[in-house]
C-alpha cells in the first residue's frame, strides 16, 4: 500500500533540494572562477542569499560540496554495479556497470548543475592540492567498497583472495586515466568521457596480457589513430 506524502511536505522537501542544488551550483561556479582555496563558506551562501547556517544544514563543509556530484556519480556507478548479471566476469561486470552509469547519470547531473561545470570542478579539484588529497583518499575508499562487492558477487573472502582487489585496483586505474584525459580534452560531454572509458576498458585485457609483442596483432588501436597498415 503506497503512503501518499502530505502536499505540503512534499512542497517542503522541493524547496529543500531547490536550496540545496542552487548551493551547490554557487559553490562550484565560485571554486572554478575564483579558486578553492579563495573561496569562502560566506561567499556561497551569500549568492544563493542564505544564512551560512542554512550552508550547513545541507553540507558539512567546503569539502563536502566540492565533491557532492563526484559522490552521486559513484553511487550511480555503485548501484549499476549491483545490477550486473551474477554470470558476468569481474571485469565485464566492472566495464559494463560504469558504461550503462555514464547512459544514465547524465540527466541526473543536469538536474544539479551544467556537464561543462562538472568538467571544470573536476580540474579544479586536480589541480588543488588539499583537495587532491582528499580525492586520491576517497579513491581508495571508493575501491575497497568495489573489491567488497566484486568479492561478494564471486563468493570469495575478499582478505584472503587478491584478486578482487588487483582486479579493482586495474579497473580503477583506467578509471583515472580517462577522467584525467576528459579533463584534458577540448569535449566537455558525457559521451566524450564514455567514449574514452569503452577505449581504455578494451585495451585492459591486451595491456596485462604476458607478451605484449605477441599480444600487438591482437591489441586495439590507441584512441584517435589508425591500426597499422601491414606490408605482406
Amino acid at each position: 500500500m503506497t503512503v501518499e506524502q502530505p502536499p505540503l511536505a512534499g512542497l517542503r522537501e522541493r524547496k529543500k533540494q531547490r536550496t540545496r542544488d542552487a548551493l551547490l551550483r554557487a559553490a562550484l561556479e565560485l571554486f572554478t572562477t575564483q579558486g578553492y582555496e579563495g573561496t569562502t563558506v560566506d561567499e556561497i551562501a551569500d549568492t544563493v542569499d542564505v544564512s551560512q547556517r542554512t550552508f550547513f544544514r545541507y553540507f558539512a563543509s567546503k569539502e563536502d560540496v566540492a565533491f557532492a556530484v563526484q559522490h552521486m556519480v559513484e553511487q550511480h556507478f555503485m548501484v549499476a554495479l549491483r545490477d550486473r548479471p551474477a554470470h558476468e566476469a569481474p571485469i565485464d561486470a566492472m566495464r559494463n556497470a560504469v558504461l550503462a552509469a555514464w547512459d544514465t547519470i547524465g540527466e541526473a547531473i543536469m538536474e544539479v548543475i551544467p556537464v561543462e561545470l562538472y568538467l571544470r570542478t573536476f580540474q579544479v579539484i586536480e589541480s588543488t592540492p588539499a583537495l587532491l588529497a582528499v580525492h586520491l583518499r576517497r579513491s581508495i575508499e571508493m575501491e575497497e567498497n568495489i573489491a567488497r562487492l566484486i568479492a561478494e558477487r564471486e563468493g570469495l573472502d575478499v582478505d584472503a583472495d587478491p584478486r578482487p582487489r588487483v582486479a579493482v585496483a586495474a579497473f580503477s586505474g583506467v578509471m583515472r586515466i580517462t577522467g584525467q584525459l576528459w579533463g584534458r580534452g577540448g569535449d566537455p560531454s558525457l559521451e566524450a568521457i564514455r567514449e574514452l572509458t569503452e577505449t581504455y576498458m578494451d585495451h585492459l585485457g591486451p595491456a596485462l596480457a604476458t607478451d605484449w609483442r605477441t599480444a600487438a596483432d591482437h591489441a586495439p588501436p590507441p584512441p584517435g589513430s589508425r591500426a597499422p597498415q601491414r606490408t605482406p
